[in-house]
C-alpha cells in the first residue's frame, strides 16, 4: 500500500480496537472533519456553539465540541428526522424550516441571540426556504446566517465545501465560486473565519484514543449502520433521502466477525 508508513494509523490493541471498530471507521473522514471545524472556530470550555447541518459532519462537530468541554451546542437544519437525532443525542436544536429567525431560536434558547463560535457543516450546497415551503439555492445563505449570530470577535470554523467552480448553480457569479457574502457583517463584528480541508493525520491519533477510552460514542452520535457491499445502492439512497445514518460498507463480513 503506497504511503502505509504515513497515511495509516496503528491501533495498539486489535481485539479492543474491533470492539470499537464502527467507532474507528469514522476517523477516515467525518470525526477529523468535524473535530477540524470545532477546533478552528475556536472551542473551548464553556463555549456556546452553533452548528448548520445536522449531517454526519455537522453531529461530528457537535460531538467534538462537547468532547472539547462546550457548555451547550445547538444545531440548526430543516430535516426534522435528522434534528430528532440531534435531540437524542443531547443536542440543542433549532429548526431552520420555520418562520422563526435563527437569532430568535438561539435567543430562546440562550436567553441572549449570539453563540460564541460556529460551524458551518453545509457548504455551498446550502438552500434557503421561502414561507412557500419551497427549496431554492442559496449557496451563501450559511455563512451570511452565522456571521448575525457569532458574537463580536467570535470564530467561525468552515469545514463544509466550498468550490472554485459550480456549473450548476443558480446565477453567473456562483458558477464561478463567487458569493454573495455579507463580508462587511463579518468585518464589523471582528470576526475570524478558517476554511480548507481536514488535516486529517493531525488529529487522527488523538481522536483514537478519545474513541478507544470512551471520551466520545461518535458512531451512536452519527448514527453509524454497517452494510454489505451488496447493499450499498440502496444505502446511497437512503443517506441522498436525508436519514440520519452514517453507511458503513463491510464487503468482507469482518465486523461480523468480530
Amino acid at each position: 500500500m503506497p504511503y502505509a508508513d504515513f497515511n495509516l494509523l496503528k491501533l495498539p490493541d486489535r481485539d479492543k480496537a474491533m470492539e470499537k471498530i464502527r467507532d474507528l471507521t469514522c476517523l477516515s473522514d467525518i470525526l477529523p472533519t468535524g473535530y477540524h471545524g470545532a477546533v478552528t472556530a475556536g472551542v473551548g470550555p464553556g463555549s456556546t456553539v452553533y452548528i448548520a447541518g445536522a449531517g454526519p459532519v455537522g453531529l461530528a462537530a457537535a460531538a467534538s465540541a462537547r468532547l472539547l468541554g462546550a457548555a451547550v451546542v445547538i444545531i440548526g437544519d430543516v430535516n426534522t428526522i435528522r434534528l430528532a437525532h440531534a435531540k437524542a443525542q443531547g443536542f440543542e436544536i433549532v429548526d431552520l424550516s420555520k418562520d422563526a429567525p435563527l437569532h430568535e431560536q438561539i435567543a430562546a434558547l440562550l436567553g441572549e441571540p449570539e453563540v460564541d463560535c460556529a460551524v458551518d457543516c453545509v457548504g455551498f450546497e446550502a438552500r434557503g426556504h421561502g414561507h412557500d415551503g419551497v427549496k431554492h439555492e442559496a449557496p451563501a445563505t450559511v455563512l451570511n446566517s452565522l456571521m448575525g449570530v457569532v458574537r463580536v470577535a467570535g470564530k467561525i470554523g468552515i469545514p463544509g465545501l466550498y468550490v472554485t467552480e459550480d456549473p450548476g448553480a443558480v446565477d453567473a457569479a456562483a458558477k464561478m465560486g463567487s458569493l454573495s457574502i455579507r463580508f462587511g457583517l463579518g468585518w464589523a463584528k471582528s470576526h475570524s473565519f478558517h476554511t480548507g480541508q481536514t488535516p486529517v493525520m493531525k488529529y487522527n491519533r488523538a481522536l483514537m484514543q478519545a474513541i478507544m477510552w470512551d471520551r466520545i460514542n461518535i458512531a451512536e452520535v452519527v448514527g453509524v449502520q454497517v452494510i454489505s457491499l451488496d447493499q450499498a445502492p440502496e444505502g446511497y439512497g437512503e443517506f441522498d433521502a436525508g436519514v440520519p445514518k452514517k453507511f458503513v460498507i463491510d464487503p468482507h463480513k469482518m465486523f461480523s466477525a468480530a
